[in-house]
């Protein structure tokens, strides 16, 4: 994110919150008496990945929706005052800090009890547009409030287990009555994730590459726990430029390398990645960060995704 973003978010979100909170008096009665009678843990997640984690440790013991809708880009997230308003009324908050910049300022606005930030439940690293192997931190990208940490943790298996194990914790605490199912869920999918990261470490064992060309560096955590390498066009935004000297160096790398295949995404232009393939006379594929579930998505929640970027990775590697 930029400077003039964050500006424009700061903004958006002070006159969201004072509409959210005028907004409040009209509705409260009506949604909590709602939510008085589902019985459910109300849980707001910020996008899709902790989304899909409150809803399998949550079970039918939670109400779980979410402010980024599919489709919509994650990074440009601007909260509106409905949105506000229905993180006011929650339960539970459970988001990425540094991720969604309006979110972060909404939540600590909020006098919501239980506020889960993710990025508390593991440990976070600087990735720069090179990451795993031999990589250097060279990326002229900071993070969200100068941060300069990379925020994707949810494309690694072990990473998001973590994560899992938090969020299932502080379920327990907001809802005991519930906690023994909490506990359950939470094992469970914990050791659905333990066998995704044995089929990744199985499957990208024997490569004839360990290099891959993204367009934007969200696969840094995957490529360091895997032993491969991640060249990314671009930094932590999806959206930035990369440089004409970037560009060359790339192409050279590629042929170095052994390179087939520069991976795009589907919520982001795949313009820059097809030029340069284009250039260096290479293939293009999707490698899909899974920041939301939409129709372009290769399968339907996060576990078919992983495994279709575990095939793309293979074929793109020269698995044996």
């Amino acid at each position: 994110m930029n400077v003039r973003r964050r500006l424009v978010t700061g903004t958006a979100v002070a006159a969201a919150t004072a509409l959210g909170l005028g907004l409040l008096s009209a509705c409260s009665s009506e949604s909590n008496a709602a939510d008085d009678n589902s019985g459910k843990l109300d849980v707001v997640a910020s996008f899709y990945p902790l989304q899909f984690i409150a809803e399998r440790i949550g079970g039918d013991h939670v109400s779980v929706s979410t402010l980024t809708e599919p489709g919509q880009e994650p990074h440009d997230l601007e909260i509106s005052a409905k949105q506000t308003a229905q993180l006011q009324e929650s339960d539970v908050a459970l988001y990425l800090k540094h991720l969604q910049p309006s979110v972060d300022d909404a939540v600590a606005q909020s006098e919501i009890k239980t506020k889960i930030d993710a990025a508390t439940l593991t440990s976070l690293e600087k990735h720069g547009n090179e990451v795993g192997g031999h990589a250097a931190e060279h990326d002229d990208h900071e993070g969200e409030e100068g941060s300069g940490e990379d925020p994707h943790i949810w494309l690694d298996p072990v990473k998001y287990a973590e994560v899992a194990e938090g969020v299932g914790k502080a379920f327990e605490k907001a809802d005991p009555d519930n906690a023994a199912d909490y506990t359950k869920n939470t094992a469970a999918l914990v050791k659905q994730l333990d066998a995704l990261g044995k089929q990744f470490e199985d499957g990208l064992k024997n490569t004839r590459t360990k290099v891959f060309i993204t367009t934007h560096a969200a696969f840094g955590y995957l490529a360091e726990r895997y032993g491969l390498t991640e060249e990314a066009i671009n930094g932590l935004d999806p959206e930035s430029e990369p440089s004409a000297n970037r560009v060359k160096d790339l192409e050279k790398m590629a042929k170095a390398d052994g390179v087939s295949t520069v991976f795009y995404e589907t919520l982001v232009s795949d313009k820059t990645a097809k030029t340069i393939a284009a250039d260096a006379n290479l293939k293009t594929d999707v490698l899909d960060p899974i920041e939301g579930i939409t129709k372009k998505s290769r399968g339907d929640d996060y576990f078919q995704v992983m495994e279709s970027n575990l095939k793309a990775l293979q074929s793109a590697l020269g698995a044996k």
